[in-house]
């Protein structure tokens, strides 16, 4: 029996469906999801297996024009993923863009996909929210223009028409052994997936530019017998005006995030922890580069 194994890059603009499709190809959620844009902001590995194929999705950050090095790191995982990757998958937010057009003519979207002659699928997402003949109409516009093998309609959130995705992804993987063993879900380690939940609990709790200006790093994580498990994470904000509003008054905003963070942890790890989080301000690090490296931002290393 031949096995059928690759990579499938999930791409597309920010606040598309990305990490919500992969959670429900994978039937586990392993990417933070938010309904704040740029919630991702490196690659990550979602691992689908079955006594025939195995598929590696690859989670990317938004595509846009860069702003800051932050931001260009989070655009070179979205090229390097297309590069690694054997399959594109293109998302497309069509209750935010209902003709296609502001997406694809992005012209970080137009070099990215014209310098990839990879298979292309396009997923048209949110159509639970959206008009049939909106729908229909950029079906037919896509299908014209010749630029995706195949375009797939879906509703990430509801887990709607997702078995389609599986089905024509499978159609152009490469057969290849497995990669990865059976029972792995994801390459990344217990550290990264704690501090990206204590991340996507700053995005639900905090405001404006706060959730975009703070990086979360497990400075300590103690597995422990007997007793809770100990974890320690600092908070690091960009700026010193950014530290009381993390901390509120007496604590309490650190005290509610600790909180919903944890249960959030446990609920991951399947065993209680306790929870230390700590605020460091470290000027403008988002265009910082030393420091960028210091937290893992170096998409030809991943």
């Amino acid at each position: 029996m031949q096995i059928k194994s690759g990579y499938v890059a999930i791409i597309g603009l920010p606040n598309a469906g990305k990490s919500t499709l992969m959670n429900a190809l994978l039937g586990e959620k392993i990417s933070i999801v938010t309904n704040k844009p740029q919630t991702t902001r490196k690659k990550i590995l979602g691992i689908l297996s079955s006594d025939q194929y195995q598929i590696i999705f690859l989670d990317t950050p938004g595509i846009l024009d860069p702003e800051y090095l932050l931001q260009e790191k989070m655009l070179d995982y979205v090229e390097v993923s297309v590069r690694d990757a054997d399959i594109i998958l293109f998302i497309l937010d069509i209750s935010e863009d209902s003709t296609g057009d502001r997406t694809f003519n992005n012209k970080s979207v137009d070099r990215i996909l014209n310098k990839s002659k990879k298979n292309k699928i396009l997923v048209i997402n949110k159509i639970d929210i959206s008009n049939q003949k909106i729908v229909d109409d950029v079906l037919k516009k896509f299908s014209a223009k010749n630029i995706f093998d195949k375009i797939i309609p879906v509703s990430a959130s509801l887990g709607y028409n997702t078995e389609s995705v599986i089905r024509d992804i499978l159609e152009y993987l490469p057969e290849h052994p497995k990669y990865y063993p059976e029972d792995e879900l994801s390459d990344a380690n217990e550290r990264f997936f704690v501090s990206e939940i204590i991340r996507e609990k700053i995005f639900e709790q905090f405001r404006d530019e706060i959730p975009y200006s703070t990086e979360v790093l497990i400075e300590e994580f103690k597995e422990r017998t007997n007793g809770k498990d100990f974890i320690r994470a600092i908070i690091v904000v960009e700026k010193e005006s950014q530290k009381p509003i993390i901390i509120g008054d007496n604590g309490s905003s650190i005290k509610k995030l600790g909180k919903v963070a944890r249960e959030s942890v446990e609920k991951f790890l399947g065993k209680e922890v306790f929870l230390e989080l700590f605020v460091k301000v470290r000027d403008k690090w988002r265009s910082n580069p030393k420091l960028l490296k210091n937290f893992g931002y170096s998409a030809e290393d991943e």
